[in-house]
């Protein structure tokens, strides 16, 4: 096969941006495992350390955006290849590191790598014939919640067999692989929105979403109703306000707002926000509860890397289900797959309730949880390419990420602050009661909810036929033919 040839094969578009989206996402479990012990292996504080963490998730949120703009703008492969190579970079730099300071550094870089999925998927959408589209891009999505799963046991292993700095090494491995495959085998989609880029804008975001995310994200260790918690959250909310106010009123804003308070897009990504809460806080609670102490009455005792092994079904069938949530689309349309994703996630924690007392079940938990979140994240791409512009599809994926981030580090905080505070005394130290796991299944449930509710929202589209290349709404029930 010629190199142009390969370049255009649906298959190879779709395996290359796949793979891309694993590795990128594996980035935000990554050190998952090394957490208890990053206070000693990086000679500092547990509050300090935790900056590994949210200098990842800080750095995904304010990304997505403005990398789904840049590839609209100069070439989604460029921004594909740029985000890669900068995840090499952040994974070496971590690799030779051993103090604080450079490893935060490092996890920023990665975090910046993840604009690759919403601008990946954004190339299916210009490359892809529109029959292969739909299955495409519900496989690509899924890869958000796929690396990170199949992240768990990977790094639990190499942490419990070799130093943690192979974690990194291993990352800047597929990082480089992933670099490779971008350049050889994907060209320059042709659907370009030129123009002059929103620096105001994107320095505006960028700084919202910080002082936004941030106490957030570090609010549990602060106090939630401390001087500097409270002070950065009304910080983050005035910024915004501006950014909104200017964004509206620029000839080429980084984020045309008009587009993002359509009624499709704007319940698309506020549905979003709680399938990403949802979906990492399985990723935070599961493992947790597998390890907690059988002395504790409830725990189940587990090693790190049998508490990886037992969540990494959950990876595999978010994979496996992507098709059957393309299919959903088609026959019934978007909106009705992310309602079914939703549903299932929320009967997930339901089970979760009552399956708690063998390892067996929290498998069984985690592989439906998996399963709704793999259904619902390939729909939310679909409800916003219905909605938008082709000229403006990457930077729409990116405000969509973006949701799924603050999510994501809702729930990160959220969490916490529940089992940090629901806790039993066990010998010298203090762990997280029954209840409290309990509780944190029930609080994502009231998210699955919420989403739910949100979901209804969006207008109904009709499905479009096998081939077809876009969802249109459903006419006004007077305007119906007969029979519809």
């Amino acid at each position: 096969m010629s190199t142009t040839t390969a370049r255009r094969d649906p298959g190879t578009i779709t395996a290359v941006i796949a793979l891309s989206g694993i590795v990128v996402s594996l980035m935000q479990t990554l050190v998952v495992p090394i957490i208890p012990r990053l206070p000693d292996l990086l000679d500092t504080t547990a509050s300090n350390a935790s900056w590994v963490i949210t200098a990842t998730l800080l750095a995904a949120a304010v990304v997505t955006p403005i990398a789904g703009r840049l590839g609209d703008m100069y070439g989604k492969r460029r921004v594909i290849i740029a985000s890669l190579l900068v995840l090499v970079v952040g994974s070496v730099v971590c690799a030779v590191s051993d103090s604080l300071v450079p490893v935060i550094v490092g996890r920023a870089l990665q975090g910046l790598a993840t604009g690759v999925i919403p601008v990946g998927i954004s190339v299916l959408r210009d490359e892809l014939p529109p029959a292969r589209v739909g299955g495409a891009v519900s496989l690509v999505s899924a890869t958000l919640g796929v690396g990170g799963a199949i992240g768990l046991p990977v790094s639990a292993a190499i942490v419990q067999y070799a130093n943690w700095h192979v974690l990194f090494w291993l990352a800047a491995g597929l990082g480089t692989a992933c670099l490779l495959l971008v350049t050889l085998l994907l060209s320059e989609s042709p659907n370009l929105s030129p123009g002059r880029f929103d620096v105001p804008g994107a320095a505006g975001l960028a700084t919202g979403l910080v002082l936004l995310l941030l106490p957030v994200t570090k609010g549990g260790d602060w106090g939630w109703t401390s001087g500097t918690t409270l002070g950065l959250f009304g910080a983050g909310v005035l910024v915004l306000a501006l950014w909104a106010w200017y964004e509206t009123r620029v000839s080429q804003p980084l984020v045309d707002l008009r587009v993002t308070v359509r009624r499709p897009v704007l319940f698309t990504n506020l549905a979003s926000v709680l399938v990403g809460f949802a979906m990492y806080a399985m990723s935070l609670t599961l493992p947790q509860l597998l390890q907690s102490p059988e002395a504790a009455g409830y725990g189940l005792g587990q090693s790190t890397l049998a508490a990886g092994l037992a969540l990494a079904p959950g990876g595999l069938v978010m994979m496996a289900l992507s098709p059957v949530s393309a299919r959903i689309t088609a026959r019934y349309g978007p909106r009705v797959s992310l309602l079914t994703g939703i549903a299932v996630i929320g009967v997930g924690y339901g089970v979760g309730l009552l399956l708690m007392s063998q390892v067996w079940q929290i498998v069984v938990t985690s592989m439906i949880i998996s399963a709704g979140v793999g259904i619902a994240y390939s729909a939310m791409p679909a409800l916003i390419m219905d909605a938008v512009p082709v000229s403006e599809t990457a930077s729409a994926n990116g405000v969509n990420a973006l949701m799924r981030s603050v999510g994501t580090s809702t729930a990160s905080a959220v969490m916490a602050a529940i089992l940090a505070n629901m806790t039993m005394g066990l010998g010298s130290a203090r762990i997280p009661t029954e209840h409290g796991f309990r509780m944190t299944y029930v609080v994502a449930i009231l998210a699955t909810a919420v989403g739910l509710l949100l979901t209804l929202a969006i207008p109904r589209t009709r499905p479009t036929a096998p081939g077809g290349d876009a969802h249109v709404p459903a006419p006004a029930k007077s305007a119906a033919p007969a029979g519809n």
